[in-house]
């Protein structure tokens, strides 16, 4: 795979993230999906970026910093990730967190969160090997 390019999101990327985020959850996106894409890629605070095959888009990672937040200090957060089901256990995936690791450790932000859900066993293997393990924080949620 040493053909594959890492580089930062664009905008007009968010078609191309949007097929495969789809063919991943095995159902089409939210209408909004593609406009929340295209505003990751042109905010600064947000670390996001593609991996590319021969110019087509085959991975995707999604990330922030938190300013400030419930006791922790400025961080991270990794909010979706995604590889085309075709080149999954490739290492797309450990090339772009390696990508976006390098960035933040150069902006001086040492800690990088992510939620998970719990039965997603091959997401929490893939972040395991990135060596992120439980953090002090525990998710909660309100059904309104």
């Amino acid at each position: 795979m040493e053909d594959i390019r890492v580089r930062e999101l664009e905008a007009k990327d968010a078609d191309d993230i949007a097929v495969i985020y789809a063919s991943i959850v095995r159902k089409p996106v939210e209408v909004d999906f593609k406009a929340l894409i295209e505003q990751h890629a042109q905010n600064q605070n947000d670390i996001c970026y593609v991996a590319e095959l021969n110019g087509k888009i085959i991975g995707f990672m999604i990330s922030y910093i938190l300013t400030f937040g419930f006791g922790i200090e400025k961080s991270a957060w990794i909010a979706s990730l995604g590889v085309d089901p075709e080149f999954m256990g490739q290492g797309i995936g450990d090339h772009l967190a390696r990508q976006i690791f390098s960035i933040y450790k150069r902006m001086g932000i040492t800690r990088v969160y992510t939620s998970v859900r719990w039965d997603s066993t091959d997401l929490l293997s893939f972040f395991k090997t990135l060596g992120f393990d439980r953090s002090r924080f525990i998710n909660l949620k309100k059904d309104i």
